[in-house]
């Protein structure tokens, strides 16, 4: 019978189990002015598992609409403790919107913060089913008031969370995670970040996008401090980064810049470096030494919501510190490698075969291994139409090098094809983006009878600065083919964005195509 002893079902929740002896008096959770250690976290996540399988069935579905706060990391934890499945809803979308996926997914209990109190009602208002909202404060404590629950998954296969895509095309699917895949998900970011019992992890990536990139796990497992930020506004994540000692955090490239050129960016007085994890858009070469003088180390990650956040990771080899600049930009706006508990992607064409591996030659990246979705939850077609061979296909392109690294493209959708000459508009997007003045630019096709469609840029300054589009497209020729050059550039005072800080190219893209727009003399 020694085979029973060499196995027990993976599930993140045995991390915080672990922590609750190894790091027992040490601090787990700052939220304002509360304060938890792991012991205390530990008792009451069993505690609000006892309330939850009080309240609700066995695999019962428990959504939470919550900021980064300890109630939203409790949940993490109580929900599967208690044998149910995790819910965590993008706390930025409407009424109706959260409705819909609260009766697709058959949520039956609501969690909400003191902040969202009023839209967690308004929700169970528009939603046909019958829906238990529990506050934080009293209500919330009064669930956490009876006895400690504890229920392993009996298969480490089963489903652990649904979280909903945000849904750019078309309804939201709901993903569904399994607790193996979040276990393990957990390590590699804990691994790639470079997490330690002394990291204090800034809470700014939202902690509903993919379960945190499953970190809300992977800093319990190296006994590290959740520091919870409830609201992302850069004065104070470079506050809080000088008085908590915070040394790392995750933010889309939107965010990056917001920190990078915010008046109080100053590198921290004592030396620390801070560790940002960052995915969604490469960062440019521009920002990425503008992040280097203020204290900020970047790794490049690329994942969906259906590969538990980061699959790949641009895994920095120490020699490549002794290249010259620009080829360090060029190796380091990759996307990269699988990471450690993933398979290697593979970029296919349209029949599913690999592409040559010369760095030029496009197709599309897909995906297979431990990190990857059982499934959409209630969706058939949509889960079979995401496969082929056997391989998840992510609707990105991409190239992929000779030593395997790979480098998005662009999605399908957003490549410009023009006069039959395909541009990226991640390529464009970083010359515009590599102009002293500007601050974040989009880039997107928009109609031309000539070419069918030309590039046009979407651009946002820097404050206090400005230059006209001939001075940007005179920039972008130095380093672009002239056809690939924007005819058009469009000053914007901000750029459409999803939840996750990813730019809504379509959003752009349809009022381009009724052509009302304020073009840069």
């Amino acid at each position: 019978a020694m085979g029973q002893m060499s196995f027990e079902p993976l599930t993140p929740t045995a991390f915080l189990r672990r922590a609750a002896t190894v790091h027992r008096d040490r601090l787990a959770v700052i939220d304002g002015a509360q304060r938890w250690t792991y012991g205390e976290l530990w008792d009451r996540c069993l505690r609000l598992a006892g309330g939850l399988a009080r309240s609700a069935a066995d695999g019962a579905r428990i959504g939470v609409l919550s900021a980064n706060s300890h109630l939203m990391l409790e949940c993490h934890y109580g929900v599967p403790l208690a044998g149910q499945v995790l819910v965590a809803l993008n706390t930025r979308l409407s009424a109706d919107e959260l409705a819909y996926i609260i009766d697709h997914a058959g949520v039956s209990v609501l969690i909400a913060d003191a902040e969202l109190g009023a839209l967690a009602r308004d929700v169970a208002a528009a939603s046909t089913a019958r829906l238990d909202v529990v506050g934080e404060g009293e209500e919330y404590e009064r669930l956490l008031s009876g006895d400690r629950v504890d229920r392993p998954p009996h298969d480490e296969r089963a489903l652990l969370a649904i979280n909903y895509t945000s849904g750019t095309t078309g309804r939201p699917k709901g993903v569904m995670y399994h607790h193996r895949g979040a276990y393990l998900q957990a390590l590699a970011m804990a691994l790639h970040l470079e997490l330690r019992a002394d990291t204090v992890f800034l809470w700014t990536l939202p902690m509903f996008h993919c379960n945190g990139w499953c970190l809300t796990w992977g800093v319990t497992a190296v006994g590290g401090v959740h520091r919870c930020l409830r609201r992302v506004d850069p004065e104070l994540i470079w506050r809080t980064i000088r008085e908590d000692g915070v040394t790392h955090l995750n933010a889309a490239p939107t965010v990056l810049s917001s920190l990078a050129y915010h008046p109080d960016a100053v590198a921290p007085a004592d030396g620390r470096r801070v560790r940002v994890g960052t995915g969604g858009a490469p960062p440019s070469p521009t920002l990425l030494g503008r992040l280097d003088t203020v204290g900020i180390d970047t790794v490049h990650l690329y994942g969906l919501t259906e590969s538990f956040g980061p699959v790949m990771v641009c895994d920095w080899h120490p020699e490549w510190d002794a290249l010259p600049g620009p080829q360090r930009a060029e190796l380091k706006a990759r996307q990269g490698v699988g990471n450690v508990i993933a398979v290697n992607p593979r970029v296919v064409d349209s029949a599913g075969e690999d592409v040559p591996a010369d760095g030029q030659t496009v197709g599309e990246v897909v995906l297979r291994g431990n990190d990857l979705m059982l499934g959409y939850y209630k969706d058939p077609d949509a889960t079979d139409a995401a496969q082929i061979d056997g391989w998840f296909r992510t609707g990105d392109l991409g190239a992929q090098h000779e030593d395997g690294y790979v480098e998005l493209r662009d999605r399908r959708k957003d490549v410009i094809i023009s006069g039959g000459e395909n541009i990226s508009s991640v390529e464009v997007e970083q010359a515009v983006g590599s102009h002293p003045a500007v601050l974040e630019v989009a880039v997107i096709a928009i109609p031309d009878e000539r070419w069918g469609e030309r590039p046009a840029a979407y651009v946002v300054f820097k404050p206090d600065q400005h230059a006209t589009g001939d001075e940007i497209a005179a920039h972008v020729r130095t380093t672009l083919a002239g056809f690939k050059v924007p005819d058009r550039f469009v000053a914007v005072d901000g750029l459409p964005k999803t939840s996750t800080g990813k730019i809504k190219k379509f959003e752009l893209r349809a009022q381009a195509w009724q052509g009302h727009d304020r073009t840069i003399a």
